[in-house]
């Protein structure tokens, strides 16, 4: 049995955003065949995927990333549009968009720092502020989405490091430590 684990760091969403996500995810459902929807209860904002790593890795991460959520505010943002990536072919990943401020933009810098001071390799993509709502297994035709898609605001004041463990159901995500925005960390 190995001992390595699956990581990330994420802005966690509140409980109503959570089950608006989980609503709009359920009225699209019968258009977007083929598609596996996450569970909305994990719904997350990115901000620097780990991957497979060792608990100690993960163990000297969490001093940098309270140091990163120390000057960012608690915000709102906005969840508003539907995309895919890829952006051409076959789509494999439906996202909701967040307009978030450009705070957001600096904290997600200072995680991706933080990443790569304690040994993990630089983020090619670039970051954009999205929350994933499922993925196609298979290749499927480019779906109509609609228009006008928006879940209003939801207040967000915590940076979390989660553990990943991928199960047949989906991915289920434990928190390991919580740094609230513009204060200490709470573990």
């Amino acid at each position: 049995m190995s001992d390595g684990v699956r990581g990330f760091v994420a802005l966690q969403l509140p409980e109503r955003a959570r089950e608006a996500i989980g609503d709009l995810q359920a009225r699209l459902r019968p258009r977007l065949g083929g598609i596996r929807p996450v569970r909305p209860e994990g719904a997350h904002l990115t901000l620097r995927f780990l991957g497979e790593t060792t608990p100690s890795a993960l163990e000297s991460i969490r001093e940098a990333l309270r140091k990163a959520a120390t000057p960012c505010r608690p915000f709102d943002a906005r969840l508003r549009g539907l995309g895919t990536f890829p952006e051409r072919g076959s789509p494999r990943i439906l996202w909701l968009a967040l307009e978030v401020p450009d705070a957001v933009l600096a904290l997600q810098a200072a995680c991706e720092r933080a990443a790569v001071a304690a040994g993990f390799p630089p983020e090619e993509r670039p970051f954009r502020a999205h929350l994933t709502l499922g993925r196609w297994r298979e290749r499927e035709r480019r779906p109509e989405l609609p228009e006008g898609v928006d879940l209003g605001v939801a207040h967000v004041d915590t940076v979390v490091l989660f553990r990943s463990e991928l199960r047949r159901g989906g991915a289920v995500y434990t928190p390991l430590a919580r740094f609230p925005l513009g204060e200490a960390a709470l573990d």
